[in-house]
């Protein structure tokens, strides 16, 4: 990225984040919200279910986030007088900051590892919100190339930035766009999550990769991604920097993965025509999403970073992008085989879904 943010801080001493695109300069002005100030220590816990060996974030505060406010009450639209948003400033176009009602906080200079055999702990980490652009109708797929762009460079930016506390384990950037997803704020924005733990699909999916590294001698990631160009029947475009393709055994109505080419562990790997490459590659697949049915899909946007050493080295860098939606009328819903026993049932075959999005 060739310029740094501006920073500043909110009412209750948040940080925030400007970023810019070329030729425009931020001018952030005092948030003078009558917040109280952010609490000394998180206010959330973790707890192992016993069952799973899982971590669970208990997070009470988080009843009273904003839900669903009309367009005029938006938090993430520019405040030009510092009264109205978490967004003191009259414009942006990219902007980062601490969730006001955060699952875990207090990640930083000193914060306790999480002990890996305790039952419970406090909620340390670190979340963020990146509202993707000031215009409040906006999506991801409509921004140009540029300012897409500067949207990738920022979540590489906050990666690194996150990796580097104390406290945190894991850095995952995500989207999640539409209602039925469960958004609360239309706002086109996604989040950030500095974990203290590795979340279960992550450790999951190390887990098999370790297990095939040991049987085979090659990256389990590697070798899912060379199958799927061999087969070439779910491959949905393929750059030189990237491909893109519906999985094998995909768990949802509409579910595509995109890899690098090289094996890289996260954001901060790439190289900056690897990063354009993949935000070229990103806007044409949400703009296939939007084209799939009269009204915008909706779906989550999932990066799966690692860190380059310890457990996680075997991991590869890749996104995430799924649908809950299976017909222009016809939703997904998670019940009683996904939900309770994580036992997924899809209702269309990846090849099929491979072939709508590649006519697309």
């Amino acid at each position: 990225m060739n310029n740094d943010p501006v920073r500043s801080a909110l009412a209750d001493g948040r940080e925030i984040l400007f970023y810019s695109l070329p030729g425009h300069v931020a001018r952030p002005v005092p948030d003078v919200r009558p917040l109280a100030a952010r609490p000394a220590a998180t206010q959330s816990e973790v707890r192992r279910d016993r069952q799973t060996g899982d971590w669970i974030a208990i997070a009470a505060l988080r009843q009273d986030r904003t839900y669903k406010p009309p367009a005029d009450q938006c938090p993430l639209c520019p405040s030009p007088d510092g009264d109205r948003s978490e967004v003191p400033a009259a414009d942006y176009d990219v902007v980062a900051f601490e969730n006001r009602f955060p699952s875990l906080s207090h990640a930083g200079d000193g914060a306790p590892v999480l002990d890996a055999e305790a039952l419970e702990g406090p909620g340390i980490g670190r979340c963020e919100v990146v509202c993707f652009s000031s215009n409040h109708t906006a999506s991801f797929a409509e921004l140009g190339h540029e300012h897409a762009r500067l949207v990738v460079d920022v979540w590489r930016d906050r990666t690194a930035a996150l990796l580097g506390l104390d406290g945190v384990e894991q850095v995952f950037c995500f989207e999640n766009r539409g209602e039925e997803i469960g958004v609360t704020l239309s706002h086109p924005h996604g989040q950030i999550y500095g974990y203290p733990y590795l979340t279960p699909r992550t450790a999951s999916m190390l887990r098999q990769a370790r297990e095939f590294e040991e049987l085979e001698g090659r990256n389990l990631f590697a070798d899912i991604l060379a199958g799927e160009i061999a087969d070439g029947r779910r491959i949905i475009s393929r750059g030189e920097h990237f491909t893109a393709f519906v999985p094998f055994a995909a768990r949802w109505p509409v579910e595509v993965h995109i890899y690098p080419n090289r094996h890289v562990r996260n954001l901060t790997d790439l190289t900056e025509n690897e990063l354009s490459g993949f935000t070229e590659v990103y806007l044409d697949l949400l703009g296939r999403f939007d084209r799939m049915y009269p009204a915008p899909l909706p779906y989550i946007s999932a990066l799966h970073q690692y860190r380059s050493e310890g457990v996680q080295a075997d991991g590869y860098f890749h996104v995430e992008l799924m649908s809950v939606r299976r017909s222009e009328t016809k939703l997904k819903f998670l019940a009683g085989s996904e939900s309770a026993m994580d036992a997924f049932v899809t209702d269309v075959t990846p090849e099929q879904m491979a072939d709508r999005l590649k006519a697309l």
